[in-house]
Protein backbone atom coordinates (compact mmCIF):
# COMPACT_ATOMS: atom_id res chain seq x y z
CA UNK A 1 0.00 0.00 0.00
CA UNK A 2 1.10 3.25 -0.95
CA UNK A 3 2.22 5.47 2.02
CA UNK A 4 1.05 8.37 0.69
CA UNK A 5 -2.63 7.35 2.05
CA UNK A 6 -4.03 8.86 4.82
CA UNK A 7 -6.94 6.69 6.38
CA UNK A 8 -6.79 8.58 9.48
CA UNK A 9 -8.81 11.29 8.11
CA UNK A 10 -11.59 9.24 6.62
CA UNK A 11 -14.92 8.95 8.07
CA UNK A 12 -16.85 5.77 8.48
CA UNK A 13 -19.96 5.71 6.79
CA UNK A 14 -22.36 3.37 6.48
CA UNK A 15 -23.08 1.58 3.08
CA UNK A 16 -26.18 3.31 1.42
CA UNK A 17 -26.68 0.57 -0.61
CA UNK A 18 -27.60 -2.22 2.29
CA UNK A 19 -31.28 -2.12 1.70
CA UNK A 20 -30.73 -2.91 -2.15
CA UNK A 21 -28.52 -5.80 -1.20
CA UNK A 22 -29.18 -9.53 -2.51
CA UNK A 23 -31.02 -11.82 -0.20
CA UNK A 24 -29.24 -15.51 -0.33
CA UNK A 25 -31.66 -18.02 -0.57
CA UNK A 26 -31.40 -21.50 -1.08
CA UNK A 27 -33.86 -23.44 -4.11
CA UNK A 28 -34.51 -25.89 -5.47
CA UNK A 29 -34.99 -26.02 -8.91
CA UNK A 30 -35.07 -29.00 -11.91
CA UNK A 31 -31.89 -29.69 -13.94
CA UNK A 32 -33.90 -28.71 -17.15
CA UNK A 33 -34.40 -25.21 -16.06
CA UNK A 34 -30.83 -24.45 -14.27
CA UNK A 35 -29.79 -26.10 -17.92
CA UNK A 36 -31.79 -23.57 -19.62
CA UNK A 37 -30.99 -20.46 -17.83
CA UNK A 38 -27.47 -21.82 -18.26
CA UNK A 39 -27.32 -21.85 -22.17
CA UNK A 40 -29.30 -18.34 -22.68
CA UNK A 41 -26.76 -17.06 -20.06
CA UNK A 42 -24.30 -17.75 -21.99
CA UNK A 43 -25.36 -16.59 -24.96
CA UNK A 44 -25.96 -13.02 -23.19
CA UNK A 45 -22.80 -13.10 -21.50
CA UNK A 46 -24.14 -13.15 -17.88
CA UNK A 47 -23.85 -15.52 -14.67
CA UNK A 48 -27.37 -17.48 -15.06
CA UNK A 49 -27.88 -17.06 -11.09
CA UNK A 50 -28.74 -13.17 -12.06
CA UNK A 51 -30.29 -14.14 -14.97
CA UNK A 52 -33.25 -15.71 -13.22
CA UNK A 53 -32.77 -12.89 -10.74
CA UNK A 54 -33.81 -10.31 -13.63
CA UNK A 55 -36.08 -12.92 -14.89
CA UNK A 56 -37.99 -13.39 -11.35
CA UNK A 57 -37.88 -9.53 -10.95
CA UNK A 58 -39.37 -9.27 -14.30
CA UNK A 59 -42.56 -11.64 -12.48
CA UNK A 60 -42.31 -9.69 -9.37
CA UNK A 61 -42.84 -6.09 -10.90
CA UNK A 62 -45.60 -7.12 -13.66
CA UNK A 63 -47.27 -9.00 -11.07
CA UNK A 64 -47.31 -11.85 -13.12
CA UNK A 65 -49.20 -15.01 -12.10
CA UNK A 66 -48.82 -18.24 -13.24
CA UNK A 67 -52.09 -19.99 -14.54
CA UNK A 68 -52.27 -23.22 -12.65
CA UNK A 69 -54.94 -26.03 -14.19
CA UNK A 70 -54.71 -29.52 -12.88
CA UNK A 71 -56.61 -31.74 -14.55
Amino acid sequence: MRRHYDFEKMKGERNPYIPRLKQPITIRLDKATVSYFKALASELGMPYQNLINLYLRDCALNRKKLDLRWA
